[in-house]
């Protein structure tokens, strides 16, 4: 994040709870009504592909801590 960025966040934890969440909906509202760029407009499709390969059983699911664990044995596969 930027250093503005920082100093808003440092801010608005200062405000009581009720605050932050009335100004996190306000922000996440806006956030709604942003363009995707070219990068998320990819990644939306792609979750879109992969949820409904899942839906139609089409694909088999793995567990976290076993997809972890093949992840970091592909990344250091000396370990």
């Amino acid at each position: 994040m930027t250093a503005r960025a920082l100093a808003l966040e440092k801010q608005a934890q200062k405000l009581p709870a009720t605050e932050r969440e009335r100004l996190a909906e306000r922000l996440l509202v806006r956030m709604k009504h942003a363009r995707l760029t070219a990068v998320d407009e990819v990644w939306v499709a792609e979750a879109k592909k992969r949820f409904g390969a899942w839906k139609r059983k089409a694909t088999k699911t793995v567990s976290a801590g076993k997809a972890l664990r093949e992840i970091r044995k592909e990344l250091h596969p000396c370990i």
